[in-house]
């Protein structure tokens, strides 16, 4: 764990904004139920030059997300019924990415707030990497609510570092976020990329995964100066949703799995429950103090950080317990839909495609 936070002495400066060429992007947002949320993303984006156009991909919204996204300039792709053995987000993202009509396509969650400069400094990274995507400041509305999801952010801290590793992890510590991601069109057509990840729930690190076995450049840097994300509504929504998710657990192997649980039990909720009981010891105080200065840094992943923030270590038993609990029995729910268990990785074992070819600068 020590080795891994060590890593932030030497990971990559946060983006700095970019302007891109005019009309030069498409942006898909896949979109279900988002009618409250979506419409300070499209604002956005409506007002970046670079933009060409926005594909809102109407995922069976049981609300008004296609009226809103539409009165808001957006293009809504009513998405087609979902194919079975396929999650619902890498559907709709397949059929936007198909739709659009630029190279550069970004890919945006409804819930995302992006800001003037995001999208050009995204297409500029295309011509070093071939999958970019980017750690966002988070919007949490109350205490409670920041300090639950701070809390299992510093788990993710502890078992793969910080955002923006200097060299890339071997691909199967590769780690993504799908809230915002940049590609070229035609290479991921090729690579059939969300196709191959269809059935996983935790669909963003199976693609960059998947992908970095494909000789694809994945980076994964640090935006939050440039893009925000509104998650969750209350702390019971991190507890359910993010919890969920975190534990990777249709991505990572058992051993590996175990190994991240370990990590996450030994160096952050033993020392806490140890000091609650009155029988630390002197390594659980050192790691206590490791926890405590990972909390200020903390401070730049938040829009607003609170005193939620410096609450977080306080719910690290608490996190650990449901970490182990969606480890042991992963969650197959989401936004409504109940996904079969089964395989869960459809299409790693097809041959890999070529590696993308080497960028230019400029192109």
């Amino acid at each position: 764990m020590l080795a891994r936070l060590a890593r932030g002495r030497r990971r990559r400066p946060p983006l700095e904004p970019r302007e891109g060429a005019p009309g030069s992007v498409s942006v898909v947002v896949p979109a279900r139920d988002e009618e409250h949320r979506i419409g300070p993303c499209l604002r956005a984006l409506r007002a970046d030059p670079a933009v060409a156009e926005v594909i809102v991909v109407d995922d069976g919204s049981r609300d008004r997300t296609a009226g809103v996204a539409a009165g808001l300039g957006a293009r809504v792709l009513p998405g087609a019924p979902l194919p079975e053995g396929w999650v619902g987000k890498q559907w709709a993202l397949r059929q936007g990415v198909e739709a659009a009509r630029r190279e550069t396509v970004v890919t945006l969650d409804a819930d995302a707030r992006p800001r003037p400069g995001l999208v050009g400094a995204l297409a500029a990274l295309l011509d070093d990497h071939d999958l970019v995507t980017v750690g966002p400041r988070f919007v949490c509305d109350g205490v409670a609510e920041q300090a639950l999801h701070a809390s299992f952010l510093a788990t993710l801290v502890y078992r793969f570092g910080p955002v923006g590793p200097a060299s890339p992890p071997p691909p199967h510590r590769v780690l993504a976020n799908g809230q915002c991601m940049a590609f070229r069109r035609t290479a991921m057509r090729a690579a059939d990329g969300f196709a191959r990840v269809r059935g996983h729930l935790t669909d963003d690190v199976a693609l960059a995964r998947t992908l970095a076995r494909d000789r694809w450049r994945v980076a994964f840097l640090d935006a939050g100066g440039l893009l925000e994300v509104d998650m969750h509504a209350s702390a019971a929504e991190v507890w359910r949703e993010w919890g969920r998710s975190l534990p990777l657990a249709d991505v990572t192997g058992p051993a590996g799995r175990a190994a991240d649980l370990a990590v996450v039990w030994l160096a952050a909720a033993l020392p806490v429950a140890r000091l609650a009981l009155g029988r630390p010891t002197r390594l659980d105080l050192g790691l206590l103090a490791v926890r405590g200065l990972l909390t200020v840094a903390l401070r730049s992943s938040y829009a607003r950080p609170g005193p939620g923030l410096a609450l977080s270590p306080l719910l690290d038993v608490a996190t650990a317990v449901r970490l182990t609990q969606a480890t042991v029995r992963p969650v197959r729910t989401w936004r409504g839909r109940t996904y079969p268990r089964g395989r869960t990785r459809p299409a790693l074992t097809r041959p890999a495609p070529p590696a993308p070819p080497a960028r230019t600068a400029g192109r």
